[in-house]
């Protein structure tokens, strides 16, 4: 399943969807053999960890707590995880292949121009952080807690997407299409303007920031500071062109 051209992104980025991805990933652990039947609970089971590890933090949570939650008995949750550490590796997998599938397929029409192709990756990696703001927020905020193999996954997750967008740095120094002495430092000071949207969510809601006007935003600070001499006339349209298309929000 290719997320990054799959539509519409709500589908691709639902719950449903991206537990059918983690049965795949961890079939031989999941000992319910419909498919249907597991997508569900392992949604129910996810849904509950998102939501109770947003309230009292991923290590206070209780496996009992979680079969409570989610409507399963003790029996029934250990049927999909046998412990809060396959659970972890569950979510952080799927996060991590999720973000790496989309933002390491940019459309061709992007592909080979530095300004678009960052634009791209900037409301890309936004819209898809929106879409799975519980997963993102998850990963984010619990890291500190994590034991010490699921800590590291987080830290190559963030390392990750800066490679990525250092990548594309590299691509328009080369082009002439930036000046940036520090390619590694630029894409680690990039990287927290895009998790600032689903971290502090409610400053922008409260703020009335729309994510339109917040990808635009960030397109254009990150523009200003990388670009030599002014842009050309037709960045806005260019960024709009190279922009994925609007989405419900949850």
């Amino acid at each position: 399943m290719n997320l990054a051209r799959r539509r519409p992104w709500t589908n691709a980025f639902s719950t449903e969807a991206l537990c059918t991805r983690i049965l795949e990933r961890h079939r031989d652990s999941i000992r319910v053999q419909k498919p249907r039947l597991a997508v569900a609970n392992l949604a129910r089971i996810i849904g509950a960890t998102l939501t109770l590890s947003n309230k009292q933090g991923f290590h206070a949570t209780t496996l009992r707590q979680l079969a409570e939650a989610s409507g399963l008995s003790m029996g029934g949750l250990y049927t999909y995880i046998d412990s809060k550490p396959r659970l972890l590796s569950m979510i952080l997998g799927e996060v991590a292949a999720t973000a790496t599938e989309v933002l390491t397929a940019p459309p061709d029409d992007v592909r080979n121009d530095a300004h678009r192709h960052l634009d791209w990756i900037i409301a890309t990696h936004i819209r898809m952080s929106e879409a799975m703001q519980p997963w993102f927020v998850f990963a984010f905020m619990e890291a500190k807690s994590f034991p010490p193999a699921e800590r590291q996954r987080a830290i190559d997750m963030e390392a990750m997407t800066e490679k990525i967008i250092a990548d594309v740095l590299r691509q328009g120094v080369a082009s002439g299409a930036f000046t940036i002495d520090h390619v590694r430092l630029t894409a680690s000071l990039i990287k927290p303007l895009l998790q600032d949207w689903y971290v502090k969510r409610a400053k922008y809601r409260k703020r009335g920031t729309s994510i339109d006007g917040y990808i635009d935003g960030v397109g254009n600070f990150v523009s200003a500071a990388l670009s030599s001499g002014t842009r050309a006339n037709g960045r806005s349209s260019a960024r709009a062109r190279s922009r994925p298309k609007q989405m419900a929000h949850p």
